[in-house]
């Protein structure tokens, strides 16, 4: 269940923060648009792939888990696009979708590198011993 509230949470949080005009604080960097969309929609994609991976272990493949993650994210970024475009001193961005569409794929695939090596998780690996004691 843990694993779906984060999803929930992170969703809340990017439709909250698109309710409102942009702000630009912190430091300017070329395409910091582009990087945050990537960011916020790569760790839904992680997330996503997560909550599924911790809801059906062993019931969807991994290669599944990654086209439904990252169909979930962006299916969520373009539905966030088009809220935007009724929100004042905000409007839809086809670039920001592409970035969120990449941000998606770079999360979930890096997720399903580091969680499926072999059969076997890279993190919760466990170590076989044999022989005598």
């Amino acid at each position: 269940m843990f694993g779906w509230l984060s999803v929930i949470a992170l969703c809340a949080a990017i439709f909250v923060q698109s309710c409102f005009p942009p702000l630009n604080t912190g430091p300017s960097f070329p395409l910091k648009d582009k990087v945050f969309h990537m960011a916020a929609y790569g760790l839904l994609a992680v997330l996503f792939y997560r909550a599924c991976r911790l809801t059906w272990p062993d019931r969807i493949s991994p290669v599944l888990l990654l086209v439904y993650s990252v169909g979930f994210s962006t299916f969520y970024g373009l539905s966030d696009e088009f809220h935007q475009s009724f929100v004042a001193g905000r409007h839809a961005d086809t670039m920001d979708a592409v970035a969120d569409l990449a941000g998606a794929l770079l999360g979930a695939l890096g997720y399903m590198m580091m969680t499926c090596q072999g059969g076997r998780s890279v993190f919760w690996k466990r170590t076989v011993t044999g022989g005598g004691r």
